[in-house]
């Protein structure tokens, strides 16, 4: 397997553990029950240095992530950092301020949910 210094190993699409499979395009597609159902119960997530935390309140950031800005994503790559974590790097264009962003979407995992998310440039 192909390494990236300080990354770790270099996964593909393909190779993504499923709960991120049906995140990622959940959350482009702005479905936020699908997007929910892969978080575990006690799971959290932290956006633009906010953390949200149970599945209440994660629904309510996908909701209003949803409404505040127009975006496209694209998959750029991913690499698995430690057994249950995953960092995916995926290019954002939109609406938003600076209209283009790569950013990186760290998944920690626990079976098949996800337990962390934290999303950062």
């Amino acid at each position: 397997m192909e390494t990236n210094a300080g990354r770790g190993t270099v996964i593909s699409w393909e190779d993504l553990p499923a709960p991120i499979r049906a995140y990622l395009p959940a959350h482009q597609a702005r479905d936020t029950e699908a997007a929910i159902s892969v978080f575990a119960a006690d799971a959290a997530v932290t956006d633009e240095g906010r953390t949200y935390r149970g599945r209440d309140e994660i629904r309510a950031w996908l909701d209003s992530g949803a409404s505040e800005y127009t975006y496209t994503t694209e998959f750029v790559g991913a690499a698995r950092t430690g057994e249950a974590h995953i960092d995916v790097v995926q290019h954002l264009e939109g609406n938003f301020p600076g209209g283009s962003v790569d950013l990186h979407y760290r998944f920690a995992l626990e079976g098949a949910l996800i337990t962390r998310l934290v999303i950062e440039p």
